[in-house]
């Protein structure tokens, strides 16, 4: 696998953690989930810079984003009990056609 996959592999479940601590911070009142919300997000940002070496901004934004939101949606759902309905279901259905879209057809994922 290249390297700049498992960058943004990483990236994204760095990001991932990040989010669902930023949840648990409870608006940064709790100290250590607070903490590990700017680690996480730091090490995702970090990474994300590397990838840019070897991916447009557009492509690897659009796909850290989209399954940042496709993992964060699951992880809501299981461990928050956020509730998704029909049309939220559609528009993640949504992202991951995009995703596949881009990895499949695009020719422009690699400078």
């Amino acid at each position: 696998m290249p390297k700049h996959v498992i960058y943004l592999i990483i990236a994204v479940i760095a990001e991932t953690i990040g989010t669902t601590a930023l949840q648990s911070s409870q608006q940064f009142t709790r100290f250590w989930p607070s903490v590990l919300v700017v680690v996480a997000y730091a090490i995702s940002f970090y990474l994300l810079a590397l990838t840019l070496k070897y991916m447009p901004v557009g492509i690897m934004y659009a796909l850290w984003s989209g399954l940042g939101i496709i993992l964060i949606a699951g992880i809501g759902y299981l461990v928050f009990g956020q509730k998704l309905d029909a049309p939220a279901f559609i528009g993640l259905g949504l992202i991951i056609a995009g995703i596949m879209m881009i990895n499949v057809f695009s020719n422009t994922s690699l400078h």
